[in-house]
């Protein structure tokens, strides 16, 4: 949800420099690019008899269960405060789904019967966050879960008895894991762990052993288990050991090191692995250049793969959700024009049934295409982005909205965007762009990113923007600058770096502070806090480079309007980041509008509140 909310303001900052020329798509009411989906997230029974998905109920996403055949649904949460964060089928008769509470990310877990009965919460502690280690799909009543309770900074895996509540510690957290791993009968045999700029890979060969460590390694570099491999002997691996690209690998982990090449490819990082639980084989590999890319392991899969294509042409087609028994599939579409569709596969009759579209009030004749671009930044790298442009408008000056994306370490992808979209239906031109740092692109492509906040990284958004103008796409005097977390960062720097680049700014859950955002991370992100140190800077021994790098010292630069919102218990990005800015302003006597929401966090979530935030964006911009 991080960029969703603050887009509005961006066309009523520009409302009187549209380009004249006849728009052809009709202008779409703000909220139908943001409301919530109609239906979304729909998961297969393991037995295959039922299907579930989140709808709206009292404008919050809660959980819904149907038998396959039945014409009703029912719902079986009552959520009201916040939307579910998200659920899973834990057996054939009962749901576990998450929520946290105003943002704040700290999840509890909790269990509900199939017809809604049952209610119970399970994880339900104070200031503590729940995450899932293994759901346990062959033990009915149990799942694997890490809780920090014990120590707020690591998380302890716990057996988790989702009838009655029960909790058995595996083991105890020495301080400084971060990740753990199950083979497939269940059992805890694997731990990553991390002194801030080393990883360590520990195991152990059965539960009654103690964990041993296998292979050290530089946090550069990556061992990324995925599974075991289905004899529990070894693990499948994404590694870029000794390598710039991630490759899948049988990784013979009681001795700590590669076994076997599986797949690589040199374009890009490879992303994930798909295999077949019941038949205990690998089904294929996939990876992202400008889309999504896919090789194949297994010719019945593929031959499945390609039918469905064959059957929904012209779009992205995904497998969301299958039973046990691998001969039911949730298949989920999109494309960059449409949000998509859910569709139930009987893959024994080939029988394809659509279930909902995500929003059929948005018509996919109506949005803009996303084009795959590339350009050269100054110091001679390659920077792939999507350029949108609005439907209806020659490619020539127009007001063009800059969005770098969050993360950092994150990219961006060929997908539907509903904030693109509703930027291009007002006509404006939109550029995403995957700056140095940006991931899937190989190692050193991430490492050129290192201590390098508001400098390279930066002059990769600019250049970005020095290319639309020289391609004459861009109004120079049209370009306008947002993002969320990281993005509100780039935000800042830009208007403060650049200060000439841009006519209007939007920060969203950014850092304005680089020394003050070290301090108030969140108590799980503490044993990494050296590799932070490594890739952001060190506040005592890089002190002038993170002042150098933090707007806040800089809004004496500040030459465009800016507008800052806000959640109050963002755990990511303190609230202080943005008071800081705010204030830092205002003591220079530039008032700027500021929105704060009590019951958001790191994104705002409530569909009440996105809507607020836009109608009140609409009289901050006309009053400038």
């Amino acid at each position: 949800m991080e960029k969703l909310i603050f887009l509005f303001i961006i066309t009523i900052a520009f409302a009187s420099c549209k380009p004249s020329a006849e728009q052809k798509a009709p202008l779409i009411p703000m909220e139908d690019f943001f409301r919530n989906p109609e239906k979304t997230a729909f998961m297969l029974s393991p037995n295959g008899e039922y299907f579930s998905y989140m709808a709206p109920y009292e404008s919050r996403l809660n959980v819904f269960v149907q038998k396959i055949g039945a014409e009703e649904a029912v719902r079986i949460t009552n959520e009201t405060e916040r939307d579910i964060a998200g659920y899973l089928w834990a057996n054939n008769n009962r749901i576990l789904f998450l929520k946290d509470t105003g943002g704040d990310e700290n999840f509890h877990l909790y269990g509900v019967n199939i017809d809604g009965s049952d209610l119970k919460g399970l994880t339900v502690f104070e200031k503590v966050r729940t995450t899932l280690i293994d759901e346990l799909e062959d033990i009915e009543d149990e799942v694997i879960v890490g809780l920090n309770k014990r120590n707020p900074t690591v998380f302890d895996p716990y057996r988790l008895n989702i009838v009655t509540g029960e909790l058995t510690l595996l083991a105890e957290n020495p301080g400084n894991i971060m990740g753990w791993m199950t083979d497939h009968d269940g059992k805890l045999r694997i731990a990553v762990a991390s002194d801030g700029v080393n990883t360590t890979y520990l195991y152990r060969n059965t539960e009654e052993d103690e964990f041993a460590p296998v292979l050290t390694t530089s946090f550069k570099e990556a061992v990324n288990p995925l599974i075991f491999t289905f004899d529990n002997r070894m693990v499948y691996a994404l590694s870029n050991l000794e390598r710039d690209k991630l490759a899948l690998v049988t990784f013979d982990i009681a001795n700590g090191k590669e076994s076997e090449i599986l797949f690589e490819t040199e374009e890009a990082d490879l992303t994930g692995m798909v295999y077949s639980k019941k038949d205990k084989k690998l089904l294929a590999v996939n990876w992202y250049t400008d889309k999504r890319k896919e090789s194949f392991f297994d010719a019945e899969y593929e031959a499945m793969m390609n039918k469905l294509k064959e059957k929904l042409p012209g779009i992205e087609v995904r497998i969301a959700s299958e039973n046990k028994e691998e001969d039911k599939f949730m298949i989920r579409t999109f494309s960059d024009k449409t949000e998509g569709e859910y569709y139930f596969y009987n893959k024994e009759t080939d029988e394809l049934t659509l279930l909902a579209e995500l929003s059929p009030w948005l018509k996919a004749e109506n949005m803009c295409e996303m084009k795959t671009v590339n350009y050269t930044s100054r110091d001679g790298m390659n920077i792939q982005g999507y350029l949108t442009l609005p439907l209806g408008y020659k490619a020539e000056k127009l007001p063009v909205v800059i969005n770098p994306h969050g993360g950092p370490w994150a990219r961006d992808n060929w997908t539907f965007n509903p904030e693109v979209q509703f930027l291009a239906n007002n006509g404006y031109a939109v550029l995403q762009m995957n700056f140095r740092g940006s991931t899937g692109f190989g190692k050193a492509f991430w490492e050129a990113s290192f201590k390098q906040w508001g400098k390279t990284m930066q002059n990769d958004i600019s250049d970005g923007v020095q290319w639309l103008i020289d391609e004459g796409i861009a109004d120079p005097e049209r370009i306008a600058i947002y993002g969320g977390s990281y993005g509100g960062y780039a935000t800042l720097a830009g208007l403060c770096f650049s200060p000439d680049l841009y006519a209007a700014g939007v920060d969203y859950v950014g850092v304005s502070n680089l020394f003050t955002f070290m301090e108030t991370i969140p108590p799980y992100w503490k044993p990494m806090l050296d590799m932070l140190y490594e890739m952001v800077g060190n506040p005592v021994t890089d002190s002038l480079l993170l002042a150098e790098a933090s707007p806040v010292y800089h809004v004496d630069k500040i030459k465009a309007p800016l507008f800052v919102a806000q959640g109050a218990n963002d755990p990511r990005v303190n609230i202080n980041e943005s008071d800081q800015i705010v204030n830092a302003l205002k003591e220079r006597g530039i008032d700027v509008e500021y929105m704060v929401k009590d019951n958001e966090g790191h994104g705002f979530g409530n569909e009440e509140n996105r809507f607020d935030f836009y109608r009140a964006m609409i009289v901050f911009w006309i009053n400038i």
